[in-house]
C-alpha cells in the first residue's frame, strides 16, 4: 500500500511539473503580475452581480461562486471571454461590456472577486460518493492516467495564484459537473490549461465526475 502511494505521489508530481512548464497565461498579463484594485473593481461589477451576487456568492447552483478566486485565474477568463476564445451561452450578453473595459478595469475587476470571502458548500452525505470523491481529488487514478487534483489545486482546494490555477474548495456543484464535462467534450478549450485538464477529463467517467464535484462543493480547511 505504502508503494503505491508512493507511485502515485510521484505520477501526480510529474503531471503537475509538466502542467507549469506549459504555463504561460494571458498574452495580456502584466509582467510579473501587478495586482489590481479591489475598491476600483466594486465599481465595475454591477453587471456581474446579477449572475454571480453582489458578493460573488452565486444563487445558482450552474453559475459559478467568484468570491475568494484568484486574480489571475479571473483575469485570464474574462479575457477570453472578451477576446471571443471562450464562450458561454450566459456570458454573450456581457461581452460589450467587457469590450468597453481596459485591461486594468478587468485586473481591478478580478482584485474584488479574489477580496471577497468565499463559502463553503454542503456535499451529499453519500458515503460511497464521498469515498470516491476523496480518493479522486487527493490521490487520482494511476491505471486511468488521472492526477490527483490536489497537484495543481491544492491539498483543501485553494488553486494556485501564481500559475493562476483556480480555487475549486465550495464551489457550485452544477458548474463544477458541467465544467468537467465541458473538458471531457473539448467544448471549453481556450489556454493551455484547458489542454491539460482535457487530457485528465476524458478518462473520468460520469459518475466519477460526480464525485468529484460533490467533493470539491464541500471542501474546506
Amino acid at each position: 500500500m505504502k508503494s503505491f502511494l508512493v507511485l502515485i505521489a510521484s505520477f501526480s508530481l510529474i503531471l503537475s511539473i509538466n502542467a507549469a512548464e506549459k504555463f504561460s497565461g494571458a498574452e495580456d498579463m502584466p509582467q510579473g503580475f501587478i495586482s489590481g484594485d479591489a475598491s476600483k473593481g466594486s465599481a465595475l461589477v454591477g453587471v456581474c452581480a446579477s449572475c454571480h451576487g453582489a458578493d460573488g456568492i452565486s444563487i445558482s447552483t450552474d453559475w459559478p461562486k467568484l468570491a475568494g478566486q484568484n486574480q489571475r485565474y479571473l483575469y485570464e477568463q474574462l479575457q477570453y471571454f472578451k477576446d471571443g476564445e471562450r464562450n458561454n451561452a450566459l456570458m454573450m450578453s456581457v461581452i460589450p461590456y467587457l469590450n468597453s473595459l481596459q485591461d486594468s478595469d478587468i485586473l481591478d475587476i478580478a482584485a474584488f472577486y479574489e477580496s471577497q470571502a468565499s463559502s463553503v458548500g454542503q456535499a451529499k452525505d453519500d458515503e460511497e460518493l464521498l469515498a470516491l470523491g476523496t480518493t479522486l481529488y487527493r490521490f487520482g487514478n494511476m491505471k486511468k492516467g488521472i492526477p490527483a487534483c490536489t497537484s495543481c489545486h491544492s491539498v483543501y482546494g485553494q488553486g494556485n495564484s501564481l500559475a493562476g490555477y483556480p480555487s475549486v474548495a465550495g464551489q457550485q456543484v452544477g458548474y463544477l459537473t458541467s465544467t468537467l464535462k465541458a473538458y471531457r467534450s473539448k467544448e471549453r478549450n481556450s489556454g493551455e490549461q484547458a489542454l491539460m485538464m482535457q487530457s485528465i477529463a476524458q478518462n473520468l467517467s460520469d459518475q466519477e465526475i460526480d464525485a468529484l464535484s460533490n467533493y470539491m462543493h464541500g471542501l474546506y480547511k
